[in-house]
């Protein structure tokens, strides 16, 4: 809520839309109103007007109870709207130093509303970014549709494959993990086709055919015939020396295996079995909440001081709701569910809020979520060091950076000692550096005395 009273100190922003309003209900609030609700949630401001200085001030409206009744005219009726998601508080007149506005608070809607339109027409699609309103993509209003729906995205049937498609080679580790999760678990007898019936990676279609699902093919497929059901896909894992990316064609390229293998990287530089576990939750979630259809793929990068997960689609659920915990709305329930079956994920909706609480007991910095549309992506940043620890470590990159140079500045040195002069072009490539960083270290030695240039642009040590 923002406070009415100091309006002046605040500006229009992805959460703010003012309008003066003087003239009648402006037509563009009803483009706010779907960019609102299908996005983050915000609030319109009808009598504020922006001053050129960015800060926002009230216009006393002639008439506010008209306008409001109007309002609600429209946004209860479906022909204009598809949906009103409003409850009567949410639309109130306020007076702010003598003006009297009106405030209108867009909550954000439930995914089984969206997407939000306006004038009748689909196609009228809005969402809030940097920028302002803008009219949704068809991939965007697809994604829309896909979360809208009481089935999650991975549980459809692909009727066009069977379930030879499967790399078995990848359940028959999976099987081992639930054997070691739970001994004498009642699918353990199961054959592997009946195994997977049961965990919802394939289902019977016609004629009692047996054909993989989305979540099946997605945990246990492989990386071509994945990228034909979803053109998207790319799983991707990045730290310094070292990358693997779904469709290299040495391995599957499957979620399972993807995890497997970078789970088992990330834990070989976590120090205790709790923070394990929490990026463990952390990599199962990103895992099971991605729009596998969306753009740019599964992004996991690892560096010395941090651990960042990055995935395509956006918060089912308000981010103060996933991080305060208790609820959980996965995009994809039945990889969720495979997950769960070897004790990796968390159904009940603690597992964000274990991962805060497990940073804070280790006196880490706190993790960050970030979300951004246009395309829609959420990128969970962990940071590996203590509160304190960014200075020390600025510090020590200044001092690394100080040496590098020292080592520059030795090599021209060198070169220019075994050669009468050397060229420009060839001190650059000597170096391995950007030719702006070869002038700069040229400039100080020049002005050092050290290195002359003559005047046909070639460098030489000074006598």
């Amino acid at each position: 809520m923002i406070d009415l009273n100091h309006l002046e100190q605040y500006r229009e922003n992805n959460r703010i839309e003012a309008k003066r309003a003087l003239g009648g209900l402006p037509h563009s609030i009803w483009e706010t109103y779907s960019s609102f609700a299908n996005t983050f949630g915000g609030i319109i401001l009808l009598g504020v007007v922006e001053h050129k200085d960015k800060t926002l001030h009230s216009v006393n409206l002639p008439d506010p109870e008209e306008l409001v009744s109007e309002f609600w005219e429209i946004v209860r009726n479906p022909k204009l709207t598809s949906v009103n998601i409003l409850s009567a508080n949410d639309v109130r007149i306020e007076e702010v130093n003598g003006d009297r506005i009106i405030v209108i608070t867009v909550p954000r809607a439930e995914r089984f509303y969206k997407p939000v339109y306006v004038d009748g027409n689909p196609v009228n699609t809005y969402r809030r970014s940097g920028e302002g309103d803008y009219r949704c993509t068809q991939e965007e209003y697809q994604a829309m549709l896909r979360d809208a729906a009481y089935a999650t995205q991975d549980m459809q049937k692909l009727e066009q494959y069977d379930v030879s498609i499967l790399d078995f080679e990848s359940v028959h580790k999976y099987r081992e993990r639930v054997h070691e999760s739970h001994p004498n678990h009642v699918w353990e007898t199961l054959d592997d086709e009946e195994f997977l019936f049961k965990i919802g990676a394939v289902n019977i279609g016609e004629q009692g055919i047996r054909h993989p699902t989305a979540a099946g093919l997605l945990m246990f497929g492989t990386s071509e015939i994945i990228r034909q059901n979803y053109p998207n896909y790319s799983l991707d894992y990045r730290e310094a020396d070292y990358q693997l990316v779904s469709d290299s064609g040495d391995w599957s390229g499957n979620v399972f295996d993807f995890y497997e293998a970078v789970y088992g990287r990330l834990k070989l530089i976590l120090p205790d079995n709790s923070v394990r576990m929490a990026a463990r939750e952390a990599l199962a979630n990103c895992l099971v909440n991605a729009d596998y259809y969306g753009e740019g793929g599964v992004v996991i990068i690892r560096r010395e001081d941090r651990i960042v997960l990055s995935n395509p689609g956006d918060f089912r659920i308000e981010v103060a709701a996933a991080k305060s915990g208790g609820f959980s709305d996965p995009r994809n329930g039945l990889l969720m569910k495979m997950f769960n079956l070897i004790d990796i994920g968390d159904s009940a909706g603690s597992g964000i809020p274990n991962i805060f609480y497990t940073w804070k007991q280790h006196g880490w910095s706190e993790p960050t979520i970030k979300q951004t549309v246009h395309p829609n992506r959420i990128e969970f940043l962990l940071p590996l060091m203590k509160r304190g620890d960014k200075v020390t470590r600025i510090k020590q990159e200044g001092k690394n950076a100080e040496m590098k140079s020292a080592l520059k500045r030795a090599m021209i040195i060198d070169y220019l000692t075994d050669h009468a002069e050397g060229s420009f072009e060839e001190l650059t490539k000597l170096l391995g550096v950007k030719p702006s960083n070869t002038k700069k270290l040229l400039d100080d030695l020049i002005e050092e005395g050290i290195v002359a240039l003559t005047e046909n642009g070639m460098y030489l040590l000074k006598a």
